[in-house]
């Protein structure tokens, strides 16, 4: 156990031991796997029952469908019972938010497979729905951030579904399946090369960093705490947000924004059909919002900008008539932002025509200590912001004050103008640090002394759950490594027993055999003489299934598609099937070998 000079407390716990909740958890499943053992004539005693863990790679919908299909065909040969774990990064997490949502999902996988296609072929989430989800993320949480945005604006469009339920609701409903790991990874501790603080595990019951053994209740993941005490609550994290937490890597910069400006498209469309939801000097400006929208996506294509300009300094005129033809008890704010967009615009000139802007920037630095906040000089996570974004940051605080944040509709401009901040700063999972001004042995100080944290997916470092599973506690006999990668299929693995090593993880040494790794077989087994687990490596495509015809598959499945239609499910999740229905007996094979050496470790004993 870690020492602790804090304050400890029901929801906060040190201590490298598996959670009661945890082990309640195995005990019951255990018997499952021993039952399930006995069906294949694999006799053993329960202190004999192996651990297995499958792992999900991340990948996108591809993981999502072939995560599915694996574990459908894990099913139809009797072989999901066997199974300890089941943990997952980035799309992969899509598939197990799915299933968990069914409470004992493994005892109706059919079924519950049926629906996740139909949804994924046939679904659709509505603008007005995401738009409110949104707004809901921002109005009832401490801590906005890009993760919020891209769970509700593209993963909800992708996974065809806005789920609301939490983690800790699944608690004591799934005594039939495997006990869910969710892998993320801390970001500043990647950034800080604290390798031994990166690795964070979300499971129903606690979450926190899988090797130094800090976690907190996955109810209490958010709320902030002081020195072991819960001081704030926050709303727990729906599966929903956790989707776009696990899944952050595949987020892309210009698919958000225009995302953004589809949905002030919509609501534009909205307001024109009914004028009276906006007065009309405000929806000018959200006219000026949506022209800087599309500039900064023609910036980041770096095509031509300057007609752009023409068409906010065209509105700008428009709504400096519009103030001044409708005089409100608003109109000293109203005001007070059009100067604002006047200076920006100006400043925007200069910067897009390679002219001098110091003199403006300098002007801007000066408002900054009026009161008004200037961006130009902020950091984010990829560094200081270009004078285009500062523009567009400066700009979305002076439209603030045109919303009093009292009606729906000013509520989703603030959301939307906050969002493009997010954007531009690209800062992902920011939540309240559960460790904050604690003492852990344990913990890095930095961690320890920082009031948030930014958390995100872990195939910034590695495209698989390797490390949270094999925490020494877990005691993991067997890793059923799916991969779903895009391109190397070995990749994972490879990087997998690199980081295990630096870490002291027992892993098993990985040596493909030649020629083998641009024409991938189905099945590889990964083992030695050590006390490391055996790995088995399935690549999702590979020259069993695809007949030489491995990129096309790959180019099919891009990652950064959408969407799939009923027949790319069907295909997909053949493919997957056929991965696990050719090797059946593979797999009982090493399964029937582990709990032969469990027992000649038990006769010496």
């Amino acid at each position: 156990m870690g020492g602790i000079l804090g304050s400890e407390s029901r929801e906060v716990r040190i201590g490298h031991s598996l959670s009661e909740a945890e082990q309640q958890y195995l005990a019951k499943r255990r018997e499952t796997v021993l039952q399930c053992l006995k069906q294949h004539s694999i006799v053993c005693s329960k202190g004999e029952v192996p651990n297995i863990a499958v792992l999900g790679s991340g990948g996108g919908l591809r993981a999502m469908v072939g995560l599915l299909g694996s574990l459908s065909q894990l099913g139809e040969c009797a072989l999901l019972d066997c199974i300890m774990y089941l943990s997952g990064i980035s799309g992969s997490t899509w598939c197990m938010a799915s299933l968990y949502k069914e409470p004992d999902w493994s005892t109706n996988l059919e079924t519950v497979k049926d629906k996740i296609t139909q949804r994924l072929a046939e679904g659709s989430i509505r603008w007005w729905e995401m738009g409110h989800k949104l707004v809901k993320y921002y109005s009832e949480k401490h801590n906005f951030s890009l993760t919020d945005v891209w769970a509700a604006l593209l993963v909800s469009k992708m996974v065809k579904e806005i789920d609301e339920n939490t983690l800790s609701e699944q608690r004591g409903k799934h005594t039939n399946d495997p006990y869910p790991i969710y892998s993320v990874i801390d970001k500043q501790c990647k950034y800080d090369r604290q390798n031994a603080d990166v690795w964070f595990e979300i499971t129903p019951d606690e979450s926190g960093y899988s090797l130094t053994g800090a976690f907190v209740d996955s109810l209490y993941l958010g709320s902030q705490f002081k020195n072991g005490a819960k001081i704030n609550d926050q709303p727990e994290n729906d599966m929903l947000y956790l989707q776009g937490l696990c899944a952050s890597m595949i987020a892309d910069m210009e698919e958000i924004l225009k995302t953004l400006y589809d949905l002030v498209m919509k609501i534009q469309e909205t307001i024109r059909e009914n004028p009276t939801l906006q007065p009309p000097a405000a929806q000018k400006g959200c006219q000026v919002l949506l022209a800087l929208l599309e500039l900064n996506l023609h910036h980041l294509r770096k095509e031509d900008t300057e007609g752009h300009m023409e068409t906010i300094n065209e509105l700008l005129k428009e709504m400096e008539e519009t103030i001044q033809e409708n005089p409100t008890s608003e109109t000293p704010a109203m005001e007070k932002g059009f100067q604002e967009l006047l200076r920006l615009v100006d400043l925007n000139h200069h910067h897009l025509r390679k002219k001098d802007t110091e003199g403006h920037l300098e002007d801007l630095n000066e408002r900054g200590r009026s009161g008004i906040r200037s961006p130009e000089n902020q950091m984010t996570s990829v560094g200081t912001i270009s004078e285009t974004d500062a523009v567009t940051l400066t700009a979305c605080s002076s439209f603030l004050v045109m919303f009093k944040g009292q009606s729906f509709w000013d509520k989703i401009w603030i959301t939307i103008i906050r969002s493009i901040e997010e954007v531009l700063h690209w800062i992902w999972g920011k939540t309240y640090n559960y460790l904050s001004e604690m003492s852990v042995k344990d913990v890095d100080p930095s961690v320890l002394l920082s009031e948030t944290r930014e958390y995100e997916d872990t195939a910034a470092i590695l495209n698989a759950p390797y490390v949270s599973v094999l925490r020494k506690e877990r005691d993991i006999d067997l890793i059923i490594s799916l991969d779903f990668s895009e391109k190397d299929p070995f990749k994972t693995v490879f990087t997998a027993a690199e980081i295990c090593k630096e870490l002291q993880i027992p892993f098993p040494e990985v040596v493909l055999p030649p020629g083998e790794k641009t024409k991938p077989k189905d099945f590889y087994v990964f083992k030695d003489n050590t006390e490391a687990p055996t790995v088995i490596h399935i690549p999702l495509f590979n020259d069993i299934n695809c007949k030489g015809q491995i990129e096309k598959w790959r180019k099919r499945y891009a990652t950064m598609r959408m969407s799939y239609s009923h027949n790319d499910i069907k295909d997909l999740l053949e493919k997957s099937e056929s991965n696990i229905q050719n090797n059946k007996e593979n797999l009982l094979k090493e399964i029937s070998y582990i709990v032969a050496q469990k027992k000649s470790f038990t006769s010496l004993d």
